[in-house]
């Protein structure tokens, strides 16, 4: 176990939704001496500065804000960074804490030793470019009726360093993970790391703005594969992009110079499936979840075989009606007057928005509010689906992006939402789904689907639910 008492660790990056708080309170909790710097200002960081006056007050933590200092990362036994600071490759403050000698790691670098450390047989990571946090989700829903100690972490669920204490080896821990997640756990940054059960939902371009190119983000992706932590077990990886999706990966294949490597054996595609993905009974819309919900029950069923569980094709299927999908990602909030109102702000890709629009039989009911913040991401093939649309109403910085015919300028979601009620009739659905971020006029995309739940509930008219 890694010994923190009266150590001096800088972490850096709060978080305007407190990011930090986790890995920051679990380092206190180890008797370390805590440095935290963010480059917003205290007024910016009000929310999550609040859950830290305990461990401030008593002297376990001090704060650096509006700006970092290269002292505090080079005098200091440990940094653990943000894995969203954009290229930590080549970031100032990183590479002092280098030059000094000393160690730079991540909260997810930290829980992972920590699960090894306390001998937990099966990690399963998922990552992909869309479906990753229904699939993790459904994944933890399938195994907790087994394996009731399930934990869910990474980019979902909230930290899960202070709950490390309650896990047992046969309690399975299921995480999301990002290509900045995957990119820290590379040779570059210590021990390289992957976890038992590596899965990929698909690749497709995205979050360029963060690794430079398509190449960087698939390397970073590729990680998944690394298994390397039980001597005579290679582990297990999972996919059924290139099986379910020829014409896309495909595509990325011809984007890369090192080939597929989602397509590399040994990898478990579960062909011939022991299940029709029809016969699959999950609730949430649109072939995709459908495709979400097959690479969940084999990833559900690689684990329980991993950990001696006994549970038959048929259990696990039943299990699945039970799932209710999660906020923001193709969330029904509101029906009213024979109209539907669907919350997809976690559609932060062209992929994915194009996905949802394929999960309702009529694209002419379609009312669609797209755009955002710009990740560098060819938005044409939502402009080009426009004219089939009931409308396109664009919004954000990628507004422009996305004009043509059937195409209306909104600038806001406030916007967008006012335009389309004036449109819509008896029998059309509104759909957020932004294929963009949302950084150039919400925090986050929970804020933004909040936002547009909020629009359409507060609107005038009868209210069914």
């Amino acid at each position: 176990m890694r010994d923190l008492h009266g150590r001096r660790v800088t972490v850096m990056g709060l978080g305007q939704f407190g990011g930090g708080l986790g890995v920051t309170r679990w380092l206190v909790g180890r008797g370390a001496n805590v440095l935290v710097t963010d480059r917003e200002p205290a007024e910016e960081l009000a929310g999550p500065l609040s859950r830290l006056e305990d461990l401030v007050a008593s002297g376990s933590v001090t704060t650096r804000l509006g700006g970092h200092d290269e002292a505090d990362f080079e005098s200091t036994d440990l940094v653990v960074a943000n894995p969203a600071v954009p290229t930590p490759w080549a970031n100032r403050y990183l590479g002092a804490a280098r030059r000094a000698g000393v160690e730079v790691t991540t909260e997810m670098r930290l829980l992972t030793g920590e699960l090894d450390r306390r001998g937990v047989r099966c990690t399963v990571g998922i990552t992909g470019s869309a479906g990753k946090s229904t699939t993790s989700a459904l994944t933890h829903h399938l195994l907790r009726q087994h394996c009731p100690g399930t934990a869910l972490g990474g980019n979902i669920g909230g930290s899960l360093l202070d709950r490390c204490d309650a896990l047992g080896p046969n309690d399975p821990v299921v995480l999301e993970l990002s290509s900045a997640m995957l990119h820290w756990f590379g040779a570059e940054w210590g021990e390289p790391w992957g976890p038992s059960v590596g899965v990929l939902t698909n690749l497709l371009t995205n979050h360029i703005d963060w690794h430079g190119d398509f190449g960087h983000y698939s390397r970073s992706k590729s990680q998944i594969r690394f298994h390397a932590r039980h001597p005579g077990d290679p582990g297990t990886f999972i996919t059924r992009f290139h099986v379910e999706t020829p014409d896309a990966a495909a595509t990325a294949t011809q984007a890369l110079h090192d080939g597929p490597w989602w397509t590399a054996p040994p990898v478990l595609t579960g062909d011939p499936l022991p299940f029709s993905p029809n016969d699959i009974p999950i609730a949430l819309p649109g072939e995709h979840n459908r495709r979400n919900a097959t690479l969940a029950l084999l990833i559900a069923a690689e684990t329980c075989r991993r950990l001696e569980i006994v549970v038959s094709t048929d259990r696990l299927l039943a299990d699945v009606a039970g799932f209710g999908g999660l906020p923001h990602r193709l969330q029904l909030v509101l029906e009213r007057d024979g109209m539907r109102f669907f919350n997809d702000s976690k559609s932060t890709t062209p992929e994915a928005a194009l996905l949802a629009i394929r999960a309702f039989p009529s694209p002419a009911r379609i009312h669609l509010i797209a755009g955002g913040y710009d990740k560098g991401s060819d938005l044409s093939p939502v402009r080009d689906a426009a004219p089939s649309l009931g409308g396109l109403y664009a919004i954000g910085e990628t507004a422009k992006d996305l004009a043509g015919p059937n195409c209306i300028q909104c600038g806001t979601l406030d916007g967008a939402v006012g335009e389309a009620l004036t449109k819509m009739r008896e029998g059309d659905v509104l759909l957020l789904s932004p294929a963009c971020a949302s950084w150039d006029q919400f925090t986050n995309y929970e804020e933004r689907g909040e936002r547009f739940t909020s629009l359409v509930r507060g609107a005038n008219g009868p209210v069914s639910n």
